[in-house]
């Protein structure tokens, strides 16, 4: 200690040598640093902090594992925008409608860019994607550009919509349910293909067998890169961690799992460069290719850039949408009154057929239905962390820029003030009272909002309505006989999702 304390001495001896002052003025001055940094620490005015917050952890402890349950249980507590300690880090956490409103729509660029992140950085390659892209001109210039081209290639309705493609599909996994001939199974895996097919065939124009083993080795990639990104989120809090064996090893099985999907995405663009028609490009990789040529919308492009691309349409384009209409199917299974009155309604607008987007305006309980598994489940119940690109006053509080914002979406879904008795299942809740669809309610907002809404919403709305409606057209979806319900909590991942569970499919 002594030692230490000598060579502090010495140091600052020999500053003051140098820089001509006295110790006084010295002592003078570092005292009118410490009172300004006080000064200005006291100006400001940052959102309260929850209880339960330790040394170097912060509140990751108390967050336990299910974040969106606590802080919505917080914010009846601390109130709508409160701060998070995440190890070392500030996170504020925007809870309720008002507030996340204010932030993801009406004053979006603020609030638009990403926080550091390390796991997920490193995946992408620190921002040469679409998701995990800082705000910027590099981040406008990809979005614009892939939404343009998913509605070239049929995200959009009327004539040259993927809405045939959707119909197919559904016809595919119809067969595919009617091959476990009513007995107890767990479907989830081809729900996962039905709704992945469509998006690969957007990307590379090519489709997946159910029993297709390269298949379910990507499926098996992605899930295990989403769990382990949330087993690592101790290596995003201390990013040193990553060199510590056994604590790394949730980073490791990501970063070599998400190669394997890269792998495949690289070798698609390999095949489509050798056989790109420049005159009639078929999908989201011939466009992107193209593009990389004439460097006309997006400047700087890049194949491996569209390789990041492509694996954040790969990644977002169905695992929201399987778990969404998989949840939706847990719900109607454990409401049978509710399975039975929007069978009625399907039976009455579209007979014998297969249901189309045409259907749509005519089937209000079907979209009803939807709404509320979105409302009582939101996928995404916390969004992908925001940042601030300026100093921001959010209510009475002052976040700095650079501060990293974590939208609660839950908390909106599940609020009281606009859902009484919210945990019931209640697809009325999202009709008038002349049975019509309520267009745009309020505190509903499943797929975020403003500048980072999600690209895939059309489609995913697309995709929910066709796949759901056939489904229920053509089985009566049923618990096994002695099996205890399904649990209805969910697992909070990236996304939340239903535990696995069992039903009964019973032609109708």
């Amino acid at each position: 200690m002594a030692v230490i304390v000598r060579w502090i001495t010495e140091n600052v001896q020999e500053i003051l040598q140098i820089s001509g002052l006295t110790l006084q003025s010295f002592l003078v001055f570092c005292t009118a640093v410490i009172l300004v940094c006080f000064l200005l620490k006291r100006g400001r005015n940052p959102p309260p902090y929850p209880a339960g917050r330790v040394p170097v952890l912060g509140h990751l402890l108390a967050l336990g594992r299910a974040p969106h349950l606590k802080l919505t249980a917080w914010r009846r507590q601390y109130g709508d925008v409160f701060t998070v300690r995440m190890g070392m880090e500030d996170v504020v956490v925007l809870n309720g409608y008002t507030a996340v409103k204010d932030a993801l729509v009406d004053r979006s660029e603020l609030f638009a860019s990403r926080p550091p992140n390390y796991l997920a950085d490193t995946i992408v390659d620190f921002g040469k994607d679409i998701g995990a892209a800082r705000w910027g001109p590099e981040f406008r210039q990809r979005k614009r550009f892939a939404t343009a081209v998913l509605k070239n290639l049929g995200m959009k309705g009327g004539t040259g919509s993927i809405e045939e493609k959707i119909r197919e599909e559904a016809s595919c996994l119809l067969n595919r349910i009617a091959e476990y001939n009513e007995n107890p199974s767990d479907i989830a895996h081809d729900v996962t293909v039905a709704v992945a097919n469509v998006i690969c065939s957007m990307l590379m124009g090519k489709r997946y067998d159910y029993r297709d083993e390269t298949f379910r080795e990507l499926a098996d990639a992605l899930v295990t890169v989403m769990d382990e990104l949330v087993v690592g989120q101790i290596i995003n809090v201390f990013p040193l961690l990553r060199f510590v064996p056994v604590v790394n090893r949730a980073s490791i099985n990501a970063l070599k799992e998400s190669s394997k999907i890269a792998k495949v995405i690289r070798q698609e663009i390999a095949h489509h460069r050798e056989n790109l028609d420049r005159e009639n490009p078929r999908d989201f990789l011939d466009y992107c290719l193209l593009e990389v040529e004439k460097q006309e919308k997006v400047e700087g492009l890049t194949e491996e850039i569209v390789m990041y691309m492509a694996e954040d349409l790969f990644f977002g384009g169905f695992n929201t949408t399987t778990n969404t209409l998989l949840w939706s199917l847990l719900y109607i299974t454990l409401n049978p009154d509710i399975q039975n009155k929007v069978q009625q309604e399907l039976d009455a607008v579209v007979g014998e057929g297969l249901p189309a987007l045409s259907h749509r305006s005519q089937l209000p309980y079907v979209n009803a239905c939807l709404l509320e598994v979105m409302r009582i489940r939101p996928v995404v119940s916390l969004t992908a962390p925001h940042a601030t690109s300026d100093t921001v006053k959010v209510g009475e509080y002052d976040i700095p820029k650079g501060t990293q914002v974590l939208p609660n979406l839950y908390s909106l879904h599940m609020d009281p003030a606009y859902w009484p008795d919210p945990d019931r299942f209640d697809p009325g809740r999202f009709l008038d009272a002349e049975g019509n669809v309520t267009n745009k309610p309020e505190s509903f907002m499943p797929f975020g909002g403003g500048r980072r809404v999600c690209l895939g919403e059309q489609l995913a709305r697309m995709e929910l309505f066709l796949f759901f409606s056939t489904l229920l057209q053509s089985f009566t979806f049923r618990t096994p006989e002695g099996a205890p319900p399904p649990l209805t909590d969910g697992v909070f991942d990236l996304t939340l999702t239903p535990h696995p569970f069992e039903l009964c499919a019973i032609p109708r």
